[in-house]
């Protein structure tokens, strides 16, 4: 790291601001709850925030969902530093929040190495071995959500992606829009969704850290824009226990050069050998994976047949109730279109940790000669139950045993990472252990 340069190009960055009268930066990280914590400074401060970072606590890294902290055998408690170093190229005036911009940030210790906890620099670091290796992952993540009252009154009447639900918040939906527009955010369609006062945007792919940029920058606009309107906002698993709940699908395409790897192969539906090889690796870790996708104990509550979750560990082609859904496309637009979505996944997932996890099994397995099991081409909970593929985890414990169980992702995380990531996981469990679904409801709902 060049502090001057960096103290440069942050003095640039400053005065860019100030032109437009922001007075303020929020500098955002993300949690292994999945929550994101910030500290702001002064735009006049933000040279020095480039170069010598803001200090923190790692004592973040064993924050509860519920603000309680746990313990993990190397990081907790009161004792030690850490520095938040934002990233400069991806400062942001925020149209949502005048005066405010945003940037995401990196950890260092204070002698200036990366700190092996820091979530977003394990993304950074996978994808930067990926492309090393000659492997490029694009992203996506859907983003889901509910928006009504404290009560969890939705803020809609109409019928579930029906017109009446966007003529009743047009405004609010024209709101949204032109604050990510505003911040080039590239929006390729949003919708009403199924669920009461639940909505649906998705962006444009991008490399696994801009991806997970995205998901904060994308999420706490939409908070922003829902609080002019008096509406509170959810990205929880579950909103009301019983319900269906908030999905955070992620969408990849695996590229060596030109070539998608998902497309004009000879495997199932053109999937090429690397490509197949690919999906085949990530439909076996989707155990593992589901750990720090689906994250929360309220994850599960949204993770059952019939909820076009993807609670089963198979793969078809649009088939939404199955893990991994292949989607190639129409016709004409396969090369540039063809992706993966794991459907699997929620709004409690870091997307940070989420991006990274499956960029590393994609790079360790693309030339492993894997293939995909055969196909489920129905809702797996229409078969005969001796035909059914196997559930994903039911329960976060499950998920976290497979997740340690794992040989590809463990020793990538590192120690350290993995260490506090599953300490927070298994004390949440511990918080909800005796919890009814509404009570585990209630207490995650507006924590996401």
């Amino acid at each position: 790291m060049d502090r001057q340069q960096q103290a440069a190009e942050a003095r640039r960055v400053a005065a860019d601001l100030a032109a437009q009268d922001v007075r303020n930066i929020a500098l955002t990280w993300v949690d292994n709850a999945g929550v994101t914590r910030v500290k702001t400074v002064p735009v006049d401060r933000l040279e020095r925030a480039a170069e010598w970072g803001v200090g923190m606590s790692p004592v973040f890294d064993v924050f509860c969902v519920d603000d309680s902290i746990t313990t993990s055998r190397h990081a907790g408690g009161p004792v030690g530093d850490l520095r938040l170093h934002p990233d400069l190229s991806r400062v942001t005036a925020l149209a949502a929040q005048p005066g405010w911009a945003w940037a995401p940030v990196d950890r260092y210790t204070q002698e200036g190495v990366p700190y092996p906890g820091c979530q977003r620099l394990f993304a950074r670091a996978a994808t930067e071995q990926a492309r090393e290796a000659g492997l490029e992952l694009r992203m996506a993540y859907e983003f889901e959500w509910f928006a009504g009252t404290l009560d969890a009154t939705p803020s809609t009447t109409g019928p579930a992606y029906g017109m009446t639900r966007l003529v009743e918040l047009s405004g609010y939906a024209d709101a949204v829009l032109a604050a990510l527009a505003a911040q080039r955010v590239p929006v390729e369609q949003f919708h009403p969704e199924y669920a009461a006062g639940q909505w649906e945007l998705s962006v444009a792919p991008a490399d696994p850290v801009t991806a997970a940029d995205r998901a904060v920058l994308v999420r706490q606009t939409i908070r922003a824009v829902s609080a002019t309107f008096g509406l509170q906002v959810s990205f929880a698993p579950v909103v009301v226990a019983g319900q269906v709940g908030n999905g955070g699908h992620l969408h990849l395409s695996a590229w060596t050069g030109e070539q998608n790897l998902f497309t004009g192969g000879g495997g199932p539906h053109g999937v090429t050998a690397e490509g197949e090889s690919i999906l085949a690796a990530l439909l076996h870790r989707l155990p593992a994976l589901l750990a720090i996708g689906a994250p929360s104990p309220a994850s599960y509550l949204r993770l059952v047949p019939r909820h076009w979750a993807g609670p089963y560990q198979c793969w078809g082609r649009e088939n939404r109730e199955a893990g991994l859904r292949l989607v190639t496309g129409s016709e004409g637009e396969r090369d540039t279109a063809a992706n993966a979505e794991l459907k699997c996944f929620d709004g409690a997932a870091n997307p940070y940790l989420l991006a990274g996890a499956v960029t590393t099994v994609a790079a360790a397995t693309r030339d492993a000669g894997l293939t995909l099991p055969p196909e489920v081409t129905v809702d797996p909970a229409d078969l005969p139950e001796p035909d059914q593929p196997p559930r994903l985890p039911t329960s976060l414990p499950e998920a976290v045993a497979a997740l340690r169980a794992d040989d590809i992702l463990p020793p990538a995380m590192g120690d350290l990472l993995l260490e506090a990531f599953c300490a927070v996981r298994e004390a949440e469990q511990a918080i909800f252990a005796d919890a009814s679904p509404a009570d585990v409801a209630a207490a995650t709902r507006w924590r996401y």
